[in-house]
């Protein structure tokens, strides 16, 4: 399959997305207007500067500085790999209809991975939900994000995030282990080229999505690293997806401004709840306080988004049979050391008010679980506990 755009299709496209004071919304107003690229440039300045002004109008007859290496690294770029790579104009059939129906859709969309997203309306078909969160999660945090990422993924949903660390780093690799090897199982959203993988510790894990899911930026190829980029390619994450789930995020987290563009495009937005003293869920409990769908668990999301995954059954006394028990075949002194550690971290001195035990003691029992993979040791000399799945 060769790529759907000619090389004067995509000299066209290219020139207007990196004409100076071109944004996205002049961009769609010069399109309205005027017709695809390849009209827009052959009008004269009087008919551009009446839609867009002076300045921009100007700017539209002269051809962008490096533009012909643009265009050449581009086309070349197509070419290398025309099964796995595409770059979709707002004309373009394949462009995704979701991201066509959001207050402000990418003049162009390149995109890298999966082959079989190509297929007639394979992209549309896809139901996606963006997990994302802080940069920095506590352990338990990471553990959700991955856990989560896996059974949605597994459930049949595509998982959208932005390949940064934390959060969405474990989002991906969950969903990447979760699905079906024939599915798109996750699509990371970056903000730079995608030429380029930021930060560098993920270049693994984007070589693993472009295998068995999708890479998508609306920048082109070549563009660094900026910060002001990864706001911005938000909306596209939330534009995406039929829901949106934060896991952990501090008050002034990123995050919260993909959950803001989710409930500004009438889309769902779930959290996932922590505790009241740590400043990783603040965030959370703020959308929670605000609307947002208080989860749990994966089955939480899927209900919510009409994919119903069953739960397990009930006991004869009613109450809900547990698929195992996480604490089984623990000695007594374990399990009672686990039961005063909670889910909240804590200092060895709380645990030693809460068991009594001595600190030799103490410390030999938490070793023994840190080795079992159920304890973490945290900064500062705490502990907390960790989930097993």
């Amino acid at each position: 399959m060769h790529s759907l755009v000619t090389r004067d299709e995509l000299a066209d496209w290219l020139r207007l997305q990196l004409t100076p004071g071109i944004g996205n919304a002049s961009a769609r107003k010069l399109l309205a207007g005027l017709g695809l690229p390849s009209q827009i440039f052959g009008h004269s300045l009087a008919a551009l500067r009446e839609l867009v002004g002076e300045t921009k109008a100007q700017a539209l007859l002269q051809t962008p500085a490096g533009f012909a290496d643009a265009l050449d690294t581009a086309w070349s770029w197509l070419q290398a790999a025309p099964e796995q790579r595409r770059i979709l104009s707002l004309a373009d059939p394949a462009y995704p209809a979701a991201l066509l129906n959001t207050e402000d859709p990418p003049l162009m969309l390149y995109a890298m991975g999966h082959s079989a997203a190509w297929e007639p309306g394979a992209f549309d078909a896809l139901r996606c939900v963006a997990i994302v969160g802080s940069r920095n999660p506590t352990p338990q945090g990471a553990d959700n994000a991955r856990e989560f990422g896996h059974a949605l993924a597994q459930a049949g949903l595509t998982v959208v995030s932005g390949l940064a660390l934390g959060v969405d780093g474990a989002a991906h690799q969950g969903a990447l282990d979760g699905a079906d090897r024939g599915a798109i199982a996750t699509i990371a959203v970056v903000g730079t080229g995608l030429d380029r993988v930021y930060p560098k510790a993920h270049l693994a894990l984007a070589k693993q999505i472009a295998t068995q899911g999708l890479l998508v930026s609306e920048y082109p190829l070549g563009t660094p690293p900026m910060a002001a980029h990864f706001p911005q390619r938000n909306r596209i994450i939330s534009g995406l997806c039929l829901g949106t789930l934060v896991v952990e995020a501090a008050l002034q987290s990123g995050s919260l401004i993909t959950a803001r563009l989710a409930l500004e495009q009438g889309k769902d937005v779930f959290a996932i709840p922590g505790s009241i003293h740590s400043t990783q869920s603040r965030g959370c409990h703020a959308l929670i306080k605000q609307g947002a769908k208080l989860v749990e668990c994966a089955e939480d999301v899927l209900e919510e988004l009409g994919a119903v995954v069953p739960r397990a059954t009930a006991n004869d006394d009613g109450t809900e049979a547990e698929l195992f028990d996480a604490d089984a075949g623990l000695p007594p002194a374990q399990k009672a050391l686990l039961q005063a550690l909670g889910f909240e971290p804590s200092s060895l001195d709380a645990l030693q008010a809460r068991t009594g035990l001595d600190t030799p003691h103490l410390q030999a029992e938490l070793m023994g679980l840190e080795l079992q993979g159920r304890v973490i040791r945290l900064p500062g000399g705490l502990f907390q506990r960790k989930t097993i799945a």
